[in-house]
């Protein structure tokens, strides 16, 4: 008995430290390049609900053991793990949320049979079990004009039991505009939307190595066009079509939401073409990108100063690492450009002080105007690679053209932090939340959903 009480004691003692060590990282503030800590700060956040349930087993096996240090490390670990998932699965302030945007009474406006498949609450254990979807992958959607390139998506499509919206949401992976690849840590977020009936389409546009940024925004309006020209194959509504993604696939969706009728961004092919959205979503997609660049601590890692050599980055993934992914480090793109993914003067030519009109133009909060589709953008708060500044400004400037507009920032959580175990994250059960909430407000409920589901029938 004593040898299992000791047993239990050295367990509690360990994991109830662990927890109180990583507790630390959800405080700190990082900076980049920091990419370890970084990395153990999104595990950290992600697996806060298993933390606090050991804060709690830590007092018990402190009062059944009389240990006075396990009680206080429980303690320690319980209040704070709580305290940080309250924070995080709190809705935005009233002057940024969907009251702001939509009006007092706007959870009236929403379809009351698909109000069911929504999430009840923020604080959930784990995410619902759902109907498994219909899922189509490598579509070629588009090849690029005089070439045989062709560009691949994948098409989720909600189960045949579940009533559809007609509502299209077109979603572009993170990539520091140079990296990864659709179907990455996205599907248990694009299950949850299919089963409110709509229809997600997961883009994998081209990256740095072959094309430019303007090249980028350019395929997802290709994008657009291909998901408009075949809304009646997958029930959707050409007027109902969001366009959204993580980091820089949001950043790309904000351009190509924001310049619709803008011929400079649109590819001579579809001139012409109707390539306007009726949403944007923007997972921590940075708004600004000469702010951005000294976010990213540009300054210093892309350039000497008198005196001091450039700060070291990092070039390659350790060897351990690139065994472990196997092929998989291949279709993520990190033999090409890894040295290079993010980096400003690399992806526009340039520093700000030497080509400020190309920064200016890449970067989202230059277009804002009064037309701009309704926006929902989630970031959070210690987003070591996106400004959260910019990220405020740009939300301003959206209400200054009186454009509906959500913005949510979750305290103390970091850059890419819903790819990490969202079955059970609190703050991608938050992200989720408002993502379900502003598509279903995008739905065009009544006589639409009748009218698909007769063409579907048929």
């Amino acid at each position: 008995m004593d040898i299992l009480r000791c047993i239990l004691q050295v367990l509690a003692v360990v994991s109830g430290s662990m927890a109180a060590v990583m507790s630390m990282l959800i405080i700190l503030r990082l900076q980049w390049p920091a990419p370890v800590l970084w990395i153990l700060k999104l595990l950290t956040v992600a697996f806060s609900p298993l933390f606090f349930g050991i804060g709690v087993l830590c007092v018990l096996v402190g009062l059944a053991t009389e240990s006075v240090f396990l009680g206080i490390i429980g303690l320690y670990d319980g209040l704070f793990y709580l305290i940080y998932i309250i924070r995080v699965t709190r809705p935005p302030d009233v002057a940024s949320g969907f009251e702001q945007a939509f009006g007092l009474n706007w959870e009236n406006r929403l379809n009351a049979a698909q109000k069911e498949q929504l999430l009840p609450s923020r604080t959930i254990l784990t995410l619902p079990a759902v109907p498994m979807p219909r899922l189509e992958q490598n579509i070629a959607f588009t090849t690029i004009p005089g070439t045989d390139r062709q560009l691949l998506c994948d098409v989720w499509q909600p189960n045949a039991s579940v009533a559809p919206s007609g509502l299209a949401f077109i979603y572009m992976h993170g990539s520091a505009w140079a990296l990864l690849d659709k179907d990455l840590g996205t599907r248990p977020f694009f299950k949850q939307l299919a089963t409110q009936g709509h229809v997600i389409m997961d883009v994998a546009y081209r990256l740095a190595h072959e094309t430019d940024m303007m090249g980028m925004v350019q395929d997802v309006k290709r994008a657009i066009g291909w998901m408009k020209a075949n809304a009646a194959t997958f029930g959707v509504n050409p007027d109902t079509v969001v366009v959204g993604g993580g980091s820089a696939g949001a950043h790309l969706a904000l351009l190509a939401g924001y310049t619709a009728d803008n011929p400079l961004f649109t590819p001579k092919e579809l001139n012409g073409t109707d390539l306007g959205v009726c949403g944007v979503v923007s997972l921590y997609g940075p708004t600004d990108l000469k702010a951005m660049y000294f976010h990213t601590n540009q300054q210093i890692t892309t350039r000497s100063t008198p005196g001091k050599p450039k700060k070291a980055m990092p070039v390659q993934m350790p060897a351990w690492i690139i065994h472990l992914m196997g092929k998989a480090y291949y279709r993520f793109h990190f033999d090409k450009d890894f040295a290079n993914a993010g980096v400003f003067p690399v992806l526009l030519g340039g520093h700000p002080d030497e080509c400020p009109e190309q920064y200016a133009l890449f970067s989202p909060v230059t277009h804002v105007h009064a037309n701009c589709p309704a926006t929902l953008q989630i970031q959070g708060e210690h987003d070591l690679m996106a400004s959260v500044k910019t990220t405020r400004l740009m939300h301003a400037r959206l209400a200054e053209e009186k454009v509906p507009a959500v913005m949510h920032i979750l305290p103390q959580t970091d850059h890419a932090f819903d790819l990490i175990m969202p079955g059970i994250s609190p703050s991608a059960h938050s992200a989720i939340y408002d993502v379900e909430r502003f598509l279903a407000l995008r739905v065009r409920n009544g006589e639409w959903a009748a009218v698909v589901r007769e063409a579907l029938e048929e």
